[in-house]
């Protein structure tokens, strides 16, 4: 596996019928398989999204987050959701890589605008390096404890 991954950032309309069909496939396998979170994951955000995908050099999907406009999700903050890494490529820091660029095509697409998102507990700490902090009490969010965490926007 390489240890970089190609990045394309996009609208839904972007999506070939394989890549919409790789990045909901990813998403079932984890959120919903094996975390067995039973939520309605398709929940007509998509369609007015940016996605953030993370392909390997054989071009497989490796990791993948979407990107929400700002006050769409969290008053006066751009929402990053539905971040994830394919199990068998954990372990290898794809996960700060896709926080990383999550983070950098947020502040190009939404320059000077905080970012916030809903942090599975067990995954706050990864967030707090990239400067997210907790924001109010954990909460069930399909089955699995959550909690609301915003990092300020970058300076200009």
């Amino acid at each position: 596996m390489a240890s970089q991954l190609q990045w394309q950032c996009h609208r839904f309309d972007g999506f070939t019928p394989l890549g919409l069909y790789q990045v909901l496939q990813l998403r079932d396998q984890v959120f919903v398989v094996e975390q067995r979170s039973i939520y309605g994951d398709i929940d007509g955000t998509d369609l007015d999204c940016w996605h953030l995908c993370g392909r390997d050099g054989d071009g497989e999907l490796a990791a993948y987050a979407r990107l929400i406009a700002p006050d769409e999700k969290y008053p006066g903050a751009v929402a990053i959701g539905r971040v994830v890494v394919a199990p068998a490529l954990r372990g290898h820091g794809l996960g700060r890589q896709l926080m990383a660029e999550a983070i950098a095509q947020c502040a190009r697409l939404w320059p000077g605008v905080p970012m916030a998102l809903s942090a599975q507990i067990a995954a706050q700490e990864l967030y707090r390096q990239f400067g997210f902090e907790t924001e109010g009490e954990p909460y069930d969010d399909g089955g699995i404890l959550h909690i609301d965490m915003r990092r300020p926007a970058a300076a200009a």
